[in-house]
């Protein structure tokens, strides 16, 4: 293989730009050139392609978003779209793609691979919503982001005797509002996947209350409400001052942890060496400390296990 692309699709991610710097140079290392391709799938139809050498990816690293840039496409999604993309991809005689994203990506990834265009997939996406890896790029920094958020908050609710619900993205997904809850000590985490009560929520802020805690702490995905709604449905039944904080498009951005751009690194040199061997339709993991590597087939149309384990500890330990 003498001639590879790059994107990243869907959703930014803290990390992607790490990703990107290890495909770029462990490519060139191999001796192998590449292509970005900027805007996602939508770049591959308007054939926006920039040639990338190893200045291209200098001090970027520790940069968020991703310098590609990004963005959904509907037409990369019908039959004319797809056969456009691979004709530009022919046309620059790129012969193999590594594509940084999410589930919708992947799709796309495995269409291209059955079309034969070689494609491997590199999870990025802040909600961790990819099964066949514990990790996706991106997702520990958005973590972080929102318990540095929680940390801060935990100050004027106390000092006000508040309550405080903090809206965080996953409209599908609760993995940012579970791990962020338990890193936090929230007091209810509610998410998506496990149906709640208002009425419990609220015996359990009063039963803090009770015995002398000062404030209460809510981390709720997006998608288990808004919340606005919730906020005053708790006010309703407690009588409690109640704030909402919704972190929104922040917990996209902000540099990446150290782990972020470790992973990102290591799943971003293990997809040049997949296509270098002549591999196509896979997808890079991390699980237990280690790079795996899974058929995109068994990824595209199947959903992560809700972590109920943990969620079950945070309820424990919220008592």
């Amino acid at each position: 293989m003498k001639r590879i692309g790059v994107l990243t699709s869907g959703g930014d991610a803290p990390g992607m730009n790490a990703a990107i710097r290890a495909v770029v140079r462990n490519a060139i290392f191999n001796g192998i050139e590449v292509y970005g391709i900027k805007k996602g799938y939508q770049g591959l139809i308007n054939s926006d392609f920039v040639k990338m050498d190893l200045g291209s990816v200098g001090d970027i690293i520790h940069r968020g978003g991703t310098i590609l840039r990004t963005a959904r496409s509907e037409e990369f999604k019908t039959e004319e779209g797809m056969s456009k993309a691979i004709k530009n991809l022919k046309e620059y005689g790129i012969e193999g793609l590594v594509v940084i994203g999410g589930d919708g990506s992947f799709r796309g990834a495995y269409e291209l691979s059955k079309r034969g265009i070689p494609a491997i997939g590199v999870p990025g996406t802040i909600d961790n919503d990819i099964p066949y890896t514990e990790y996706t790029i991106g997702f520990d920094t958005a973590v972080n982001t929102v318990v540095e958020a929680v940390n801060k908050i935990r100050d004027t609710a106390t000092s006000h005797e508040r309550t405080f619900i903090v809206e965080v993205m996953g409209r599908e997904s609760g993995n940012i509002a579970l791990y962020a809850g338990v890193a936090s000590g929230a007091e209810n985490i509610l998410v998506p996947e496990i149906p709640y009560d208002i009425n419990d929520v609220c015996k359990k802020i009063m039963s803090g209350y009770k015995r002398g805690k000062l404030h209460s702490i809510i981390i709720l995905a997006e998608g288990a409400g808004h919340g606005f709604d919730v906020g005053k449905k708790i006010q309703e039944i407690t009588g409690l001052e109640t704030r909402i904080i919704v972190l929104g498009h922040v917990q996209r951005g902000g540099n990446p942890t150290a782990f972020d751009r470790i992973m990102a690194s290591l799943m971003g040199a293990k997809a040049v060496e997949l296509l270098k061997n002549g591999e196509s339709a896979k997808m890079v993991g991390y699980v237990k400390g280690e790079i795996v590597v899974t058929d995109l087939e068994k990824i595209k149309d199947k959903k992560k296990t809700f972590n109920k384990e943990l969620y079950e500890l945070a309820n424990i330990l919220s008592i």
